[in-house]
């Protein structure tokens, strides 16, 4: 396995806000060793640098936000047997464009604005639309991930649906693409 340049070592340490002393402790190396390896003046084994290396992402990944840090607890949902209208309402009242839909605490679907405008226009019986129920007209559901997926993962998915759905036990949360686009501002 090819190993990154041994200068990286001090920026990661650095922006991981690490002192040489932690650092070394962690990789279980003398805090002298670091400190003659960021300055040049020493080229460790393969085996230790390796381990550096090693020790500086387990430690990134250990401090970064999970789904479950980022995603809203708190969602809005309607059950299979609410109407289009409840949905429009329910989106129009509390400012969102897609509703998920569930049958008891299970997630089966979505309502989005764009979906209900869509059987609008396909729909040839106008009149009885807004008693439609959410069985009929919902799309598939959403990715699900589970709480402890690791930020970085989340914006690719967002990109292959609106949003997702994050699950931890029988809770469920959601991430929006809007709250991809500030994961991105924060790295």
């Amino acid at each position: 396995m090819l190993l990154p340049s041994l200068d990286i070592i001090k920026r990661e340490r650095e922006r991981l806000r690490l002192s040489q002393k932690q650092l070394a402790n962690m990789a279980n190396v003398s805090t002298s060793m670091i400190n003659q390896i960021e300055s040049g003046r020493c080229k460790p084994s393969y085996e230790t640098a390796k381990r550096i290396f090693e020790k500086l992402t387990n430690f990134e990944e250990e401090q970064s936000d999970t789904a479950g840090d980022i995603c809203t607890w708190n969602i809005v949902k309607l059950k299979v047997t609410n109407t289009i209208n409840d949905a429009r309402k329910k989106m129009h009242s509390v400012g969102i464009s897609q509703i998920l839909i569930f049958d008891g605490n299970t997630p089966k679907g979505v309502v989005t604005e764009e979906g209900i405008l869509k059987k609008l226009d396909d729909s040839g019986d106008k009149s009885r639309w807004k008693k439609t129920q959410l069985l009929h007209v919902m799309e598939k559901i959403p990715a699900i991930i589970t709480h402890d997926t690791p930020v970085k993962s989340i914006v690719q998915l967002v990109r292959t649906g609106k949003f997702l759905l994050v699950t931890k036990d029988t809770k469920f949360g959601i991430i929006t693409a809007s709250d991809a686009l500030n994961i991105m501002d924060k790295n």
